[in-house]
């Protein structure tokens, strides 16, 4: 029976090192490469009120400017015209390189997340075979009652 302990003990022993290997070689924050902490780096900035802020009021400023323009110089012709060709422009190339570098930083969050995940149903599993043991264990000393 001590010999069926110690091996049990080691199995426990042997499956946390091997989970905690698992979670220190899968260290998402330490290995990043320049393009990862860039795009983690945007997808924040990206994603905050403060960059929603400044958007709307750069989109403000510019509209005001081009109207002021277009009101001062009737005749002439303003920088960016009414329906704000230029401004469209710049929106539209924002979003066309914002869009991709966010899928990025999206697809690191899930392969940092399943692999949270693995390393939850890892843990579950042990503490179920854990349970079941001692549940036999309490069976077996109820019986000797």
């Amino acid at each position: 029976m001590p010999k069926k302990k110690e091996e049990d003990k080691k199995e426990r022993t042997e499956a946390k090192e091997k989970i905690l290997q698992s979670i220190k070689s899968a260290d998402f924050r330490n290995n990043r490469t320049f393009g990862q902490k860039a795009a983690d780096g945007l997808t924040k900035w990206a994603g905050s009120w403060a960059f929603i802020l400044t958007l709307f009021a750069f989109i403000i400023i510019w509209m005001g400017i081009n109207g002021y323009l277009l009101i001062q110089y009737h005749l002439g012709k303003p920088f960016d015209p009414y329906p704000f060709i230029l401004l469209n422009l710049v929106l539209s190339c924002l979003a066309a390189v914002q869009a991709p570098i966010i899928l990025m930083s999206q697809n690191r969050t899930s392969q940092r997340d399943r692999l949270k995940a693995e390393f939850d149903y890892r843990i579950n599993k042990r503490a179920e075979e854990e349970i079941r043991e001692i549940k036999n264990l309490l069976i077996k000393r109820n019986k000797k009652k």
